[in-house]
C-alpha cells in the first residue's frame, strides 16, 4: 500500500455486506447501505499531545472494526477504495 497514516489516523478497507436478507431476499447493489465495517490496514504511530508525547494507538493492523456510516475520508489507491479515519471515529474492535 502507498499510504502511511500521521497522527491517530488509520487506513481501513470496508467489508463486504451481506446481499441477501435472512428470509432469501437478494439486495440490489444500488439499494444497499454503506457497509460499516472493516478491516485495518495500516495504522498511524498516535496522536501527539501537547507536551510532544505521543499517545499509542489502540488498534493495530489486521483488527477487524466498526465505524459510523459517514465517517472517515474515501480515497482509492492502487485502484481499491479504502477509508482513512481518526482513531476516535473507530466505534468498537469486533472480537
Amino acid at each position: 500500500m502507498a499510504l502511511r497514516p500521521l497522527h491517530d489516523r488509520v487506513i481501513v478497507k470496508r467489508l463486504d455486506n451481506e446481499r441477501k436478507t435472512a428470509s432469501g431476499i437478494v439486495i440490489p447493489e444500488s439499494a444497499a447501505e454503506k457497509p460499516d465495517q472493516g478491516e485495518i490496514l495500516a495504522v498511524g504511530p498516535g496522536k501527539q499531545t501537547e507536551d510532544g508525547k505521543v499517545l499509542p494507538m489502540d488498534v493495530k493492523v489486521g483488527d477487524k472494526v466498526l465505524f459510523g456510516k459517514y465517517a472517515g475520508q474515501t480515497v482509492k489507491v492502487d485502484g481499491e477504495e479504502v477509508l482513512v479515519i481518526r482513531e476516535e471515529e473507530i466505534l468498537a474492535v469486533v472480537l
